[in-house]
């Protein structure tokens, strides 16, 4: 298991859409979002996913980090993935970043780091009996504008047994 759970923006944006926010909590124990996420998912502008974001910092599970160390430069990347791949190779011992965006999780593969989305997450709480159906939930997610490709679901679907 990875001694370091590290999010970006778009996992904590989703789950806050489907009320799933606390099974990151049940799943990692801890998680942690650099402080360019936590600016990202909380621009104070009244936002119905802040107030869950902020209950979920006030639970004490989802922490800001330190700000990453410079240096790694990742121009194809915003800022808060950036900031998670530059904390996860900082890092000592294994890391699993949470990240929905292509460009993003392509490079933190190519520097060996493990990525799992939104929609895997989804699917860890299914197995691990936090959610009494995967398909419920994507069809909620899906109703709102929180985007994962039909592909993606039908493979998690599967692996859950659904």
């Amino acid at each position: 298991m990875a001694r370091l759970v590290l999010t970006d923006a778009s996992p904590l944006i989703g789950l806050a859409r489907v009320e799933g926010l606390p099974w990151l909590g049940a799943l990692f124990g801890v998680v942690w979002m650099p402080p360019e996420v936590r600016r990202e998912v909380l621009p104070l502008r009244g936002l119905p996913d802040e107030e869950a974001i902020r209950a979920a910092e006030a639970a004490g599970w989802l922490k800001q980090t330190d700000p990453a160390p410079d240096g790694l430069v990742l121009p194809d990347l915003d800022e808060g993935e950036a900031a998670c791949i530059r904390s996860a190779l900082s890092s000592a011992g294994p890391c699993l970043l949470l990240m929905d965006e292509r460009a993003g999780r392509a490079i933190a593969r190519e520097y060996g780091l493990v990525v799992a989305g939104t929609a895997a997450v989804i699917g860890m709480a299914k197995r691990r009996g936090l959610i009494a159906s995967a398909g419920d939930v994507f069809k909620r997610l899906q109703g709102s504008d929180f985007r994962i490709s039909a592909q993606v679901i039908e493979t998690v679907l599967r692996r859950v047994g659904e």
